[in-house]
């Protein structure tokens, strides 16, 4: 049976590209978008596949409104995308308390809204994947990307315990890790940046990195999609995908790092009891 899709920032980037995706493998797909015109081309050329859907994720009670919504004119939903985001840079310094709140209305507390509105239906049917689309920044991070990664940390920690907790019920959770894929992420007012400080030399070589890497990123959010998608029809699907040669050796080097930082203190770490 084609599966029922509800992908958020499906207008642009890996949520387009998902899209496609799926619409190729003959599902129905719900875009959820701040500007449903975006996907227009989709909608006019599959209109009994693909929907638009007006929705600001970081409204939580909208957010609730719209999987009712889904559920009542599908019947279903069989994937959720949670990708809709937007990078940010600035040292931790230099980052305003309402930046990073607006920054984790995106990342977590939209996400997590739209989680549970849509959990109810998965366990009932006992049927259901939910996808997060993170980033090797929900993995490890360096200057400049402590807001962002700090988001990401936070969807990844809350993703591995709500697998946990799912599983039992046939759901299924696929934390997604990209490197650096050519989606509009880096695009001019797109990428959000705080005031800069010029305190921080590291901070602003990542500002340089960002303003100046959109539309040359080695992946192909294409290729990424399809992965995605055979991920979530594998019998063994994995918590976490790496995307990219770079995200991927991201991530491992950063796991090296730790257990390396681990092991160099473990026997002093593992002697904190008490004495009997």
């Amino acid at each position: 049976m084609n599966k029922v899709w509800l992908i958020t920032g499906a207008g642009s980037g890996f949520g387009r590209a998902i899209a496609e995706a799926a619409l190729a493998a003959g599902d129905v797909v719900v875009g959820a978008v701040r500007r449903p015109e975006t996907l227009a081309d989709l909608v006019a050329a599959r209109p009994d596949q693909m929907e638009a859907l007006a929705l600001d994720v970081t409204d939580t009670a909208a957010d609730e409104a719209a999987v009712r919504d889904v559920v009542a004119r599908h019947g279903r939903i069989d994937v959720l995308v949670n990708n809709a985001g937007r990078t940010h840079v600035g040292a931790l310094e230099e980052t305003t308390d309402q930046e990073l709140r607006d920054l984790f209305d995106v990342h977590v507390f939209g996400p997590a809204a739209l989680t549970r509105a849509v959990l109810p239906h998965m366990r009932e049917r006992r049927s259901g994947a939910i996808v997060q689309m993170s980033s090797m920044g929900g993995q490890m991070s360096f200057a400049g990307f402590g807001a962002y990664s700090g988001t990401k940390f936070a969807l990844e920690g809350m993703s591995e315990a709500l697998a946990d907790e799912v599983a039992e019920y046939g759901v299924k959770v696929l934390i997604v890790e990209p490197g650096a894929f050519r989606t509009s992420l880096f695009g001019t007012g797109r990428a959000g940046v705080s005031a800069d400080s010029g305190v921080y030399a590291k901070v602003g070589q990542t500002r340089a990195a960002v303003s100046g890497g959109d539309g040359t990123q080695p992946g192909d959010p294409a290729k990424a999609a399809e992965l995605v998608l055979a991920a979530l029809e594998s019998d063994d699907t994995p918590l976490r995908l790496p995307l990219g040669d770079d995200g991927v050796t991201a991530v491992l080097d950063h796991l090296d790092q730790v257990r390396g930082d681990i092991a160099a203190w473990e026997k002093r770490a593992r002697a904190t009891a008490f004495d009997e």
